[in-house]
């Protein structure tokens, strides 16, 4: 009974290992998403139920050790091919529009594994019923043990080995794993000591053939972290080096490590400009983002208002240590970087610290942390602002046609009195996908100042509000959703958008 509990754990464990790795492997070509988690679980225990099947038909007709032994190796294989196929599959579209070819990619590559490993439990159940008499007891632990393996196989994997290891590499920890076992169990007619041995030789074997393929399979990324995939490409434009931060397969910042005060994007235009009209003439500001990213702005917060305190709370340490390393962000900066959740970490933040201006920069393309969108947060948001301080978060959307901007706006309304979107020259077009961004606060702008900061931009770059008259049109229009926790369905709100970009 204890060898049959201990194969079930096995079988289980490395089939939820498969199946958590799997998000982060996908990550750099397709994103993270619920779209992506959604088809990667299907995809998963549809490979489970078919072996379950298929298994149980085998096992009535060629139930042994030996078979099972098989069973364990194949597992190996199939373990294998995640990287042989995911190699060979990368940037192949199948003439498919995006969502189906999220489907089949991820059939393609997990399908075969899940199948393989589904085969193990009605094969170990088929071996342990000796006694009829106490069937449902066998069976009854057979598959508690097979829980337990799932439940560790899980934990380890997100609290240990993607940190530990990397994605690639738990690959081949899984198939070695499989293939020391199928030798262990299947290769009935050696001795004990001798299938020891083959095991031992096979696993050795295997870790060659790592080895040798490293460069040929590994992971797209110069670190891959517990949250990310993350890369920096070296850029050269205008006369001077820039850096690129990607994370997954999403370019999240530019920047340029020698100059802090160069901006690229249009939101961090408009950040300047609201942080501009908000702060200009005050001796000190205090400011807090949600997220660091590449540290871009951030940077230029710390390089334009000298006596500014600068905060980030950005939630993976690998991208705080890249920005260190490779974008610009020395260590005697002022800046204080917090590793955390933010939600959860200004929920628990006991500093009574108050600032003038928030930055929401968590929010990468498409890829939405929709926690850090509900009402309840906003309110979070509102607690940690002085008086007169103000929330600034960037938005991408399009102005008609798409629904995400729109429930962002309803969602800050519900919390402050005033809201404004802006824009960057003719943002507001119907159709045009673009980046937006929302500034909320207790009192209204200044826009006297804000108009004469701004007016000395050109006009296709410069920084532009949506009259009062034309947003209150634009909310009265099409379906009122405000997004709270519990109603938040931000990847449907950025389904057509999502699906759009990836064409």
């Amino acid at each position: 009974m204890w060898l049959s509990c201990l194969l079930a754990f096995i079988s289980s464990a490395c089939t939820l290992i498969i199946e958590l790795i799997a998000g982060r492997i996908m990550a750099p070509y397709i994103g993270v998403s619920l779209y992506t988690w959604t088809t990667i679980i299907g995809v998963v225990l549809a490979g489970m139920s078919g072996g379950n099947f298929f298994g149980g038909s085998v096992a009535d007709r060629f139930a042994s050790r030996r078979t099972l032994g098989l069973i364990f190796v194949a597992g190996s294989v199939a373990t294998l091919s995640i990287l042989v196929v995911t190699h060979a599959i990368e940037g192949v579209t199948f003439g498919l529009s995006f969502l189906p070819r999220i489907v089949v990619s991820i059939a393609l590559i997990f399908f075969v594994p899940s199948f393989v490993l589904g085969m193990v439990s009605p094969f170990v159940v088929k071996l342990a019923l000796a006694d009829l008499q106490r069937s449902g007891h066998t069976v009854g632990t057979i598959y508690a043990a097979s829980t337990v393996g799932s439940i560790v196989g899980t934990f380890l994997t997100g609290f240990l080995l993607i940190s530990w290891l990397g994605t690639r590499t738990i690959v081949w920890v899984v198939a070695g794993i499989l293939l020391a076992t199928g030798l262990l169990i299947g290769a009935f007619p050696l001795a004990r000591k001798s299938r020891v041995i083959a095991a031992a030789v096979a696993v050795a074997s295997l870790l060659a053939l790592r080895i040798e393929t490293h460069g040929r399979y590994q992971a797209p990324c110069d670190v891959e972290s517990n949250y990310f995939c993350i890369k920096v490409l070296d850029s050269f434009e205008d006369g001077h080096v820039a850096r690129i931060l990607m994370l997954d397969h999403l370019i999240h910042s530019y920047v340029v490590p020698d100059d802090p005060t160069a901006l690229d994007y249009g939101y961090e235009d408009a950040y300047s400009a609201l942080t501009q009209t908000h702060v200009s003439g005050r001796p000190e500001i205090d400011t807090l983002f949600i997220g660091g990213g590449g540290y871009s702005f951030p940077r230029y917060v710390e390089a334009v208002y000298q006596n500014a305190t600068v905060d980030v709370i950005e939630i993976d340490p690998a991208v705080t240590a890249i920005a260190h390393e490779r974008l610009g962000l020395p260590p005697s900066s002022r800046i204080r970087s917090f590793n955390e959740d933010a939600r959860v970490f200004l929920t628990e933040w006991n500093d009574p610290k108050l600032y003038d201006v928030v930055y929401g920069d968590a929010f990468n393309d498409l890829s939405i942390p929709y926690h850090l969108t509900t009402v309840e947060f906003n309110r979070i948001i509102a607690d940690r602002l002085k008086p007169d301080g103000i929330y600034l978060t960037n938005i991408i959307d399009k102005f008609e046609g798409g629904e995400f901007l729109k429930a962002a706006v309803n969602s800050l309304r519900v919390v402050f009195p005033h809201v404004y979107v802006f824009g960057r020259g003719d943002a507001f077009m119907p159709f045009d996908r673009n980046t937006y961004v929302l500034m909320a606060s207790r009192r209204p702008l200044d826009r006297e100042r804000f108009d004469a900061i701004t007016s000395k931009d050109d006009l296709s770059s410069r920084t532009t509000m949506l009259v009062e008259d034309r947003l209150k049109d634009y909310l009265a229009s099409g379906r009122s959703l405000t997004l709270t926790d519990d109603f938040v369905p931000v990847d449907q709100l950025l389904a057509s958008l999502f699906i759009e970009r990836a064409r």
